[in-house]
C-alpha cells in the first residue's frame, strides 16, 4: 500500500491522487501513482507558499484568455512574482541560431508517383497476390519506364490514378513511416526495385524529384529563437525555484528532489 503524501502536514487525499493518475501514463500503476502524487504535492507546496505571501489574483485567465481555476491563477501569480526572466538579447539569439543551423531549414520536399494495389495486410492471400502483382509491374517498368502513368491509370486503387499516380509534393511525416523509408532512400527518377508494403496495400513507387530544404536566414527565425530561449530559461528558473522551495518544505510520503523526482536542478 502506498504511503499517504503530505506537505507541511496537509495530506494529499488518495481520491485526488487516483483522479490525477489519468494525466500521468506510466509503465505501471505504482509509477503512475508516484507521478500523480508528486504533481499534487508540488501543487500543494506552491499554493501554501502563495497563501503565506498573501498573494491575490484578479479575474483568473491565462495568456489566451482562457479561464483558470482560482488555485491555478494563484500559482501563476506566485511564479510571476518569484521569477523574472529577461528577454533574450540579439547576441544570445544569434549564437543559438549559429550553433543549431539544422533546426532552421525549410523542410525537404519529395515529388513522388505510385501505383497502389489495395489489399489489407490481415488478408494474407490477397496481400501476397498484391505483392506478386507489384513485382510484375516493377519488372515491366524497368523495361518500359515511360509506361508508369498509363499503368497507374489502369491499375492503381488510389485517387492519384487519375493523374498518372502523381502524389505531388510530400514532406516528412505526411505519409506512413514504411512508405517514407523507401521513398527517402530513392534517387530522383528512380523506381523502387521492390514492392512497398503498407497498411493500405502494396505500392509500386517512384521518386520523381527531390527539393532540398534551404537554410532560413536569422532574420526570419529571430522571434522563434527568442521565444525558445525564453521558454527554456523559464523552465530552468521554475525548476530551480521549486527545488529551493522544496528544501524549505516538509514533504512526507513522496520524494520531490532526487534522481526520480521532478525538481532536479538543470
Amino acid at each position: 500500500m502506498n504511503p499517504q503524501p503530505s506537505v507541511n502536514g496537509v495530506a494529499i487525499p488518495e481520491a485526488a491522487i487516483a483522479a490525477e493518475m489519468q494525466n500521468h501514463p506510466a509503465a505501471s500503476p505504482d509509477a503512475a501513482w508516484a507521478e500523480a502524487a508528486r504533481a499534487l504535492a508540488v501543487r500543494e507546496m506552491l499554493l501554501q507558499e502563495a497563501r503565506r505571501q498573501g498573494l491575490e489574483t484578479a479575474e483568473p485567465a491565462d495568456d489566451d484568455d482562457r479561464r483558470l481555476t482560482a488555485e491555478d491563477a494563484l500559482i501563476d501569480r506566485l511564479l510571476e512574482t518569484a521569477i523574472d526572466i529577461p528577454e533574450a538579447d540579439e547576441e544570445s539569439c544569434r549564437r543559438y541560431y549559429e550553433n543549431n543551423l539544422r533546426r532552421f531549414r525549410s523542410p525537404d520536399l519529395f515529388e513522388a508517383s505510385h501505383i497502389l494495389l489495395s489489399a489489407a495486410p490481415e488478408q494474407r492471400f490477397a496481400y501476397e497476390d498484391a505483392v506478386r502483382d507489384a513485382e510484375v509491374l516493377i519488372a515491366m517498368l524497368q523495361q518500359r519506364p515511360e509506361a508508369f502513368a498509363d499503368l497507374a491509370k489502369a491499375r492503381s486503387a488510389c485517387p492519384s490514378a487519375a493523374v498518372g499516380g502523381s502524389l505531388g509534393q510530400i514532406g516528412r511525416g505526411q505519409t506512413v513511416p514504411e512508405f517514407e523509408t523507401f521513398l527517402f532512400a530513392l534517387e530522383p527518377g528512380q523506381l523502387c526495385p521492390v514492392p512497398v508494403k503498407t497498411r493500405y496495400g502494396v505500392h509500386v513507387l517512384r521518386l520523381d524529384r527531390r527539393i532540398d530544404g534551404r537554410q532560413l536566414p536569422f532574420e526570419a527565425v529571430r522571434d522563434r529563437v527568442a521565444d525558445y530561449l525564453r521558454t527554456a530559461c523559464w523552465q530552468r528558473a521554475v525548476s530551480q525555484y521549486l527545488t529551493i522551495l522544496a528544501g524549505e518544505t516538509t514533504v512526507e510520503g513522496i520524494d520531490l528532489v532526487g534522481p526520480d523526482g521532478p525538481l532536479r536542478t538543470q
